[in-house]
């Protein structure tokens, strides 16, 4: 059950990635991606893998020591709630980017390789999305978020 899990992770969330680089002008992927919904498949991996596990899983984060969270990410439980993790969070952070990119009208052809960065190397694609942000944003409105306001 493990493994078909951690292989449904992705497949679940790549048709939200897959509007967001390919059709991010289409009114339906902006409501799609406007809620917050999106995340839940990921979400909902994780909590079921979790459950099972969280006796040995709640004194390795709220006590992390390396050795011990190696030894259990080295399992197939492991690896995929961290798998989990990421492909949720990912797609969290990738879909604020998507929304801010159509607020301040950055090009698609600007976005799309922002967000492949994204799936692959997150902790890349965010500042990178940042920069593109920062230089779109004409008037400095970095607090405004997503909200319109």
């Amino acid at each position: 059950m493990t493994a078909t899990l951690f292989d449904l992770t992705f497949l679940l969330i790549a048709p939200f990635w897959l509007l967001m680089i390919f059709a991010p002008k289409w009114a339906w992927t902006r409501r799609i991606a406007e809620s917050y919904l999106i995340v839940l498949p990921p979400v909902v991996i994780y909590v079921v893998l979790m459950i099972p596990v969280l006796p040995e899983l709640l004194p390795l984060v709220t006590r992390p020591e390396l050795a011990k969270l190696a030894e259990f990410m080295a399992t197939d439980t492991g690896a995929a709630l961290v798998w989990a993790h990421m492909i949720a969070w990912d797609l969290f952070v990738g879909r604020w980017m998507y929304l801010e990119g159509r607020r301040l009208n950055v090009h698609p052809l600007v976005m799309a390789p922002v967000l492949v960065i994204t799936i692959l190397l997150a902790p890349v694609g965010l500042p990178l999305f940042l920069i593109v942000r920062k230089v779109c944003d004409a008037k400095n409105r970095g607090a405004t978020v997503v909200t319109h306001q």
